[in-house]
């Protein structure tokens, strides 16, 4: 997919861009640092909220990590088309098939607004597990293709 030269981009996208898709971005920023990866991460939504779900923010400072200052964006197909991995969370309407230099995976994660805190910290913990899953998969082929 990407090689040594060139950082490896990763999009994470969901329809309002104000839960999963953040969650998402969160845990590959973190996962980024913590592996020292050359990795650039887009997020955005294809018809973004105006503000990250407020039980999305509870559940990530529990987490110690601060989603308050993020404000939900609007991505393009062309943008996505840059990626090389695009995670959508079970909801994107972007179509990607004439794009296959793109590893699309639906993650098909349930919707966490408007969840019980319990619901939240499932959808969550879920995320950072495929997040990390995903930088797995990354760190061994940037070290297969070294």
């Amino acid at each position: 997919m990407s090689d040594t030269t060139h950082p490896t981009r990763i999009a994470f996208v969901c329809v309002q861009n104000a839960g999963r898709s953040q969650m998402a971005t969160a845990f590959a920023e973190r996962e980024r640092e913590r592996r020292g990866l050359d990795v650039t991460i887009l997020t955005g939504g294809t018809h973004p909220a105006d503000a990250v779900h407020d039980e999305v923010i509870d559940a990530m400072a529990d987490l110690g990590i601060d989603l308050s200052d993020r404000t939900p964006r609007e991505i393009t197909t062309d943008e996505l088309r840059s990626c090389d991995y695009v995670a959508t969370m079970g909801c994107s309407t972007l179509e990607l098939d004439d794009t296959p230099t793109v590893d699309v995976r639906d993650w098909a994660l349930d919707d966490p607004d408007g969840e019980d805190v319990d619901r939240v910290h499932d959808i969550r913990d879920e995320i950072d597990s495929r997040v990390r899953a995903l930088f797995d998969e990354i760190e061994a082929e940037r070290g297969a293709s070294a």
